[in-house]
């Protein structure tokens, strides 16, 4: 969520500072800062908005200095002001925070008792108050940040930046991720290696517990225990292609448009020895479990509904799907023969880690499907699967999404040749239907201007409803979800059949529904809700791979393909529609309001 990018620099470090948060706006923000030492003395700037905010005041209002710390804020405690924003700064003391403090009224009150008092309503601020007492009580920079960080309960990423200080960063890591980038003489902090692009590809993940204290020549990191550790260093090189636009207005429609070649890409690498022998041990670790519990949240949740179906229809294994931020209310039926999946484009999404950790904890097997192979999840589960989406910078999710789902069928496929509980030539067949669909991905792209003219018609409605039947309920949702986040419209998705159990009453020719039907042995039924709509004017966007009925008020055309993997062809159209209703409405699409890309927080 938050954005930290940290620099022990040779050179002046407010403009590598400033695009290196520029790479991290993707995870989404509402206010950024940045904070330097200069001559020994911190300067800060901070502003509300846009990084385009930022950027103008430091014209305006320059910083110098080789060393400093930036921040882009996603508001959790306290409203996105001038003075809540980070960098926070306690006379000699700036710190950049990336979590929650789940301990801060405490802190507040400790605080208040020793007649320090809070000007902000953040969480933050506490960390910068109690380490600068520390400070004034006599302890040494890096013991006051070690006490202030044994002092805090929750999920965080901490930078320390102190006075006096021009050759040492403090960093902590609990829950939020963290890397350190190693440079010529030059050393990075960032919270996502992305912000690292053109800078270095040498780096470390820290890991939860640890703290570190950096310097421009050495790096010493110690556990949770207090002992020195040494941890990997790793080289990731990014392309910077894959951080623009590629000749497209947005980041989203570029990653909507790549989806052909990325799927051909990760069906080739599934097919190769390295690929396989990638699958074997997910494999084995599925076709043996008695049950499934599938779990992710938001656009990953849904592709856990998909392959919920596909699990039970081809491998006849027995299925729970769970929203992740709900896993903890459940009382779960689970024992050590049940297997967790857990999918996450980041691996780092703060609720889907805590349900793999609860069912870690209960014995169970842990598999991972994750676009992020370095982050927490990966590490803490038993296997885990890469996706092969690449990086992703819109916050609304497209490449990630069916990209998931490929490889879930990939894993599925495999379990269905191993277990035979369905008919091996169905199978086989599928597996030729399987690489069909980079060719058919592309096909469904052409529907891009037909959709841009509906999208043009949608954006003068209040409220849309999507609706699907079987495996296409979770890609209603799916639709709605990226109607709502983009474009403000509110969307609803739900299953077909549920349409006459109350929404119904929602129905009238003010009411646009999206009929996800391709033609198979659900198609009868999803005809007669779109009949039940009709009856009521309601206008109806069908999707689908046959003309339909009459009395349509639009029609999107797709390719026919095997309805087992329907659900990758039809989010083409449901991420078209969303933006290309979102740029009528002129909303901003990358960085939709209130949202980030990656929830760290709980």
């Amino acid at each position: 969520m938050c954005g930290i990018v940290g620099m022990l620099g040779q050179n002046e470090v407010a403009p590598i500072l400033l695009e290196s948060l520029r790479r991290l706006e993707y995870r989404g923000y509402d206010s950024a800062g940045i904070a330097t030492l200069r001559d020994g003395k911190l300067q800060r700037r901070r502003a509300v908005g846009k990084l385009s905010e930022l950027s103008d005041l430091l014209v305006r209002n320059p910083i110098q200095g080789l060393s400093g710390i930036g921040h882009t804020r996603w508001a959790t405690h306290g409203p996105a002001t001038l003075e809540n924003s980070h960098p926070h700064q306690s006379r000699s003391v700036a710190v950049v925070h990336n979590g929650i403090v789940e301990n801060h009224l405490e802190l507040r009150a400790q605080l208040s008792a020793l007649q320090i008092e809070h000007k902000t309503e953040t969480d933050t601020e506490s960390i910068t108050l109690l380490c600068q007492y520390h400070l004034e009580q006599g302890l040494a920079h890096a013991e006051a940040a070690l006490k202030t960080v044994r002092s805090l309960r929750g999920a965080f990423a901490l930078a320390f930046l102190f006075e006096g200080e021009e050759d040492c960063l403090i960093v902590a890591r609990q829950g939020s991720p963290l890397v350190i980038g190693h440079g010529q003489s030059e050393t990075y902090v960032t919270s996502d290696s992305i912000a690292l692009t053109g800078l270095t590809d040498r780096i470390t993940y820290l890991q939860d517990g640890d703290f570190a204290c950096l310097s421009r020549r050495k790096i010493s990191i110690f556990n949770c225990g207090g002992e020195e550790v040494s941890r990997p260093l790793e080289r990731r090189n990014i392309d910077s292609a894959s951080t623009d636009k590629g000749g497209h207005k947005h980041f989203m429609s570029k990653e909507i448009y790549e989806q052909p070649k990325i799927l051909a890409a990760a069906i080739e690498r599934y097919e190769t020895s390295g690929g396989m022998a990638e699958l074997r041990p997910a494999v084995e670790m599925v076709s043996s479990c008695r049950r499934l519990e599938l779990v992710g949240c938001g656009t990953a949740h849904f592709a856990c509904q998909v392959a919920g179906y596909w699990f039970e229809w081809l491998a006849g294994i027995p299925v729970s799907t769970t929203v992740a931020s709900e896993f903890s209310c459940r009382k779960q039926a689970f024992d050590e023969q049940t297997l967790g999946i857990f999918v996450s484009q980041s691996g780092e999404t703060a609720d889907t880690l805590s349900a793999l950790r609860h069912m870690k904890n209960a014995g169970c097997g842990t598999l991972s499907l994750l676009n992020v192979t370095s982050s927490t999840m990966a590490r803490e589960s038993d296997v885990s699967l890469p996706i092969h989406a690449g990086v992703e910078i819109g916050v609304a999710s497209t490449k990630a999404f069916t990209c998931q789902l490929l490889a879930l069928a990939n894993l599925v496929l495999a379990v269905a040749e191993r277990r035979r509980y369905a008919d091996q030539d169905r199978i086989s067949r599928l597996r030729k239907e399987f690489r069909r669909l980079p060719a058919l991905t592309s096909a469904a792209l052409a529907a891009d201007d037909g959709i841009k003219s509906i999208a043009g018609e949608l954006g003068k409605f209040v409220s849309v409803l999507f609706i699907g039947r079987g495996a296409m309920y979770p890609l209603a949702l799916e639709g709605a979800l990226k109607l709502k986040e983009i474009s403000y419209i509110h969307a609803e998705g739900l299953a077909s059949g549920e349409l006459k159990h109350g929404t119904l009453a929602l129905v009238d020719d003010k009411m646009p529904v999206v009929v996800l039907a391709p033609q198979d042995q659900l198609y009868a039924k999803s005809l007669s809700s779109s009949e039940e709509v009709k009856a009521r004017r309601g206008k109806i966007i069908l999707v689908s791979d046959t003309t339909g009925p009459t009395g349509i008020w639009r029609t999107v055309p797709l390719p026919s393909v095997d309805p087992v993997f329907a659900p990758i062809l039809y989010a083409i159209p449901m991420q078209l529609l969303a933006y290309h209703t979102a740029v009528h409405l002129g909303t901003d699409v990358d960085q939709p309001r209130n949202l980030a890309k990656s929830v760290t927080v709980e």
